[in-house]
């Protein structure tokens, strides 16, 4: 295996055989064709860069403090690497279709003291469309987090010429069960409820890392604008891919969901379990930015996600966001 990837160079999916078409037949028609990998093609490669990572975790004993909010700034590689051969999904109301992808390695650490945040090992896969069920052409991403939780999200994929695209505003402000996701708008008013958003006010339920500014946290796809803003400084944009995923099953795209461990799952006092995934939703943005003074283009990856984590009765908001640059 060579020092980097996740699959051996010599490994390739290969189907079957069938009447229609023999693998390898099937496999040369493929290599003289777009790459099938279609959008996904933009991650190829090893990503490196910063970003903001925001989330309230549950705090024991629950009768001092039900939660406890971090807050880091972050350096992130991310590498994706191609699987080779057609990936075969067997067809019963309809003909097998074959999906193409590849792995992924993330990795997080906390930007001022090295400590490792996250690690996620997956596939991004390009889903063809189907009849049965009727589904346009989407994207689909599987992930694992060593904390126990998997995700498949599935969506969209669309690549734009031209640029810059806009990054909507986000927050990371709880919400009771039943009730709407607050605005923006709202950060004042949630904030005398859930004081630790409030940086001016002293806590012991809050980890605030160098770096991390008031609005940040009112804002964390903040981060993403500014750097966005400082990339396209005496340049443009060339072209940029967008795509978008979540598991739940929206106008999106029907498939997707999360599966969490017993101990973050099982119900019980409080309710909803220690800290249950319960919906995860990302958007991102692979942009072609033109090289300047004879430099070549600069390829930059951002990101921005929000898994939403449920315990004692609210949902509270995990948000990460990254900037990287292809090296």
């Amino acid at each position: 295996m060579t020092a980097g990837t996740q699959t051996d160079s010599d490994f390739a999916f290969a189907g079957l055989a069938t009447p229609e078409v023999e693998p390898a037949e099937h496999i040369q028609a493929l290599a003289a064709g777009p790459d099938p990998l279609g959008a996904l093609a933009g991650l190829l490669g090893t990503w490196k860069g910063h970003g903001f990572n925001a989330i309230w975790r549950p705090h024991h004993p629950a009768d001092q403090q039900d939660r406890f909010l971090e807050l880091n700034m972050t350096n992130e590689t991310l590498a994706f690497t191609r699987i080779n051969g057609p990936i075969p999904n067997r067809g019963l109301a309809m003909a097998d279709i074959n999906m193409f992808g590849l792995t992924y390695m993330q990795q997080i650490s906390e930007a001022s003291t090295g400590a490792g945040l996250h690690i996620e090992p997956g596939i991004w896969a390009a889903v063809p469309p189907t009849a049965d069920p009727k589904e346009p052409a989407s994207v689909v991403r599987m992930a694992s987090i060593p904390h126990g939780t998997t995700i498949l999200a599935q969506g969209v994929a669309q690549v734009i010429q031209g640029g810059p695209q806009n990054i909507p505003n986000n927050n990371i402000l709880p919400f009771f069960t039943g009730t709407p996701a607050p605005a923006n708008g709202d950060f004042n008013s949630v904030a005398q409820t859930f004081t630790e958003l409030n940086l001016s006010q002293p806590t012991q339920f809050r980890f605030v890392a160098p770096g991390v500014t008031q609005n940040i946290v009112k804002n964390p796809n903040s981060v993403l604008q500014n750097a966005l803003k400082s990339s396209l400084q005496g340049t443009t944009m060339k072209s940029r891919t967008f795509l978008h995923v979540a598991t739940d099953h929206s106008s999106i795209n029907a498939g997707g969901g999360t599966a969490n461990t017993a101990f973050l799952a099982a119900s019980g006092n409080p309710p909803g379990g220690n800290a249950k995934a319960t919906q995860v939703q990302a958007t991102f943005w692979i942009e072609t930015i033109a090289g300047t003074g004879g430099q070549p283009d600069k390829h930059q990856l951002q990101y921005t996600q929000l898994v939403m984590l449920d315990f004692n009765g609210i949902h509270w908001p995990h948000v990460t966001v990254g900037t990287l640059v292809k090296q």
